[in-house]
């Protein structure tokens, strides 16, 4: 059997040298694409047969395919290297390249949402099979789209507005060093390499870790507070005053092809089950003999006299194939596959992007996926959520590449699901202490990833409207510090240093509304789970077929089709009675 070791992807299966004459002509081909498209314009007639409105499909599926090859090798070595002057230029040519390639394109999107009349486009869609709900939501944001001429010129001045202010953030925070003493010595450490010691067994550690990260944003508080109200406003500015949607957040969901209702019902359900984390904040105090968490606890280790097991990355990438595999042999052949091909960034390094991600690009090309591997068993269950992303692509590779990914809402359920199977895989194997360390580890990370996601979103709802109206940074950081008491209620001592928090979270930048993504794949998996518990191998051709419908179908309609309702409360809350359960499990084992 391989063995696994840390290191860096191979991008290149995307671009072979970006200095090179190949890649010049990579480009040039693209562009010549996008060039010959726009001949199709004066041929464009609502009567026109299926077959000719198929054709311009497929060449818009060529586009976005070597525009996402490009686009996407520029992107992954950014993000591999932020601080590479080379790395961060090619990223700024290949963002202004695709922005010239989408406005060369952009007239047929316009030409299909408010040209096309409702009998010829029920006609032209019979025939498109998969891609049907693609053109359906397309059309969805008729009443939402400009002229030509002003989405062009929204589209060029993205690359120097709201992508180049992203971009900033990303640069700034990226750059930061963290100082800290360990014992007798001063470590310079990235935040990646910091945030592993929130989990320290030491309380005096876990606090100078979360004010050595606060106190470094809260110092820069200026420039970063300033960038997300600029992204915050630009976002209101187009969103609202020029398109007219109803609200911020509502942009998000119409892009998600997600009814409001569903994500009202969502973060309703999240809000009121708030005191079920709070129940499990009260034991986890008792379990570290404390009266009280503070804040800087949250994530402290359950047990402080078991010593956190480190994991080796070869153990590790071979846990989450033997959990993936137990499940269906297909799910661990596409993880397998990752690695197979090297397309897989795993070290630490200073400049490399914090965090974890898995990109699609195509459904010809295997996901990319970069994680900061450093041992601890969190980064085991990151390996699985990002090979999860990596899996749900797969599945759906047969897709066009206009429906493989699918909408945000559902994109965090087969991640999930994968963290679910490997916790099912390793809660057989480890002796009743450390089965109580790993449930108290997974009910945080449930916590993490429901409720702190949903409380995010509430934040972002009420920040989004206190900016529109004028606002500072610190009553921005007074709003977020109110968000948390709702959360926490009495369960935690909260200090007010943590008002600043917000502006370290990247989604609140790169994507607006991004979080909730997480309540819901996390909740949505969570029913998954627990219907596979109680159907079996029976559950597997069900839930891939969930996946490989990757964005064919409307969440609503594709979760219908297997009896849940997502729009109603009832579902979310039996998510909740999960998560409940297994508090109730962590008290038996005291």
């Amino acid at each position: 059997m391989s063995s696994y070791q840390l290191g860096k992807w191979d991008l290149t299966k995307l671009v072979k040298n970006p200095k090179s004459p190949a890649f010049q002509k990579q480009v040039r081909e693209l562009e010549n694409q996008a060039k010959n498209f726009e001949k199709i314009k004066s041929k464009l007639d609502p009567k026109m047969s299926t077959k000719q409105f198929m054709n311009i499909l497929h060449q818009i599926e060529k586009i976005s395919e070597n525009m996402n090859k490009v686009g996407g090798y520029a992107s992954l070595s950014y993000s591999s290297d932020t601080q590479s002057d080379e790395a961060t230029s090619l990223m700024t040519r290949m963002s202004k390249l695709g922005a010239e390639i989408s406005n060369k394109i952009l007239f047929f999107d316009l030409w299909w949402k408010t040209q096309v009349d409702d009998k010829n486009a029920k006609r032209l869609m019979k025939d498109a099979g998969e891609i049907t709900e693609y053109l359906s939501h397309k059309r969805l944001f008729a009443k939402y789209a400009l002229s030509e001429p002003e989405e062009r010129i929204i589209n060029t001045l993205d690359v120097t507005g709201i992508s180049a202010l992203v971009k900033l953030y990303d640069k700034i925070t990226n750059s930061f060093e963290y100082k800290m003493k360990i014992g007798n010595k001063t470590k310079v450490m990235t935040r990646e390499e910091l945030t592993n010691y929130v989990r320290s067994n030491n309380p005096k550690i876990r606090e100078t870790t979360y004010k050595t990260i606060l106190s470094k944003y809260s110092d820069n508080k200026g420039v970063v507070g300033e960038i997300y109200q600029n992204i915050v406003l630009n976002w209101k500015d187009e969103g609202i005053e020029i398109r007219g949607y109803k609200s911020p957040i509502s942009m998000r969901n119409i892009g998600n092809d997600v009814d409001d209702k569903t994500i009202e019902s969502l973060l309703a359900v999240c809000k009121r089950n708030s005191p079920v984390f709070q129940k499990f904040f009260i034991q986890k105090a008792k379990m570290l003999n404390m009266k009280k968490l503070r804040r800087y606890d949250l994530y402290a280790p359950a047990a402080a006299n078991i010593k956190e097991k480190n994991y080796s990355y070869d153990k590790s990438v071979k846990l989450v194939f033997e959990s993936l595999g137990k499940f269906s042999s297909t799910l661990e052949e596409y993880a397998g596959k990752v690695f197979n091909e090297n397309h897989i960034d795993s070290e630490v390094r200073h400049g490399k992007r914090d965090g974890a991600f898995c990109s699609t690009l195509s459904p010809k090309i295997t996901p990319y996926v970069l994680v900061n591997f450093t041992g601890k068993s969190r980064d085991v269950f990151t390996l699985a959520h990002e090979l999860g992303h990596a899996v749900h692509s797969q599945a759906a590779q047969d897709r066009s590449i206009l429906v493989q990914d699918a909408p945000l809402p559902l994109a965090e359920t087969a991640s999930t699901f994968s963290e679910l199977l490997l916790y099912d895989n390793l809660s057989n194997k480890i002796s009743d202490n450390e089965k109580k360390v790993m449930l108290s580890e997974k009910i945080d990370d449930l916590y993490a990833t429901i409720l702190r996601q949903s409380f995010f979103t509430i934040f972002e709802v009420d920040a989004h409207k206190q900016i529109g109206e004028g606002t500072t940074i610190d009553e921005i950081s007074k709003t977020y510090l109110n968000n948390l008491k709702v959360q926490f209620g009495n369960s935690i001592s909260l200090t007010d240093d943590f008002a600043i928090e917000w502006s370290c979270i990247p989604h609140f930048y790169h994507t607006p509304f991004y979080c909730y993504a997480y309540s819901f794949g996390n909740l949505l998996a969570l029913s998954l789970f627990q219907r596979y518990k109680k159907e079996g191998k029976d559950f597997v051709p069900a839930y891939i077929s969930i996946l490989a419908a990757g964005g064919s179908k409307k969440p609503e309609k594709l979760l219908s089709e297997y009896g849940f309702d997502i729009s109603s409360q009832k579902f979310w809350q039996e998510g909740f009675d999960y998560v409940r359960d297994q508090v109730k499990t962590l008290s038996s084992l005291n």
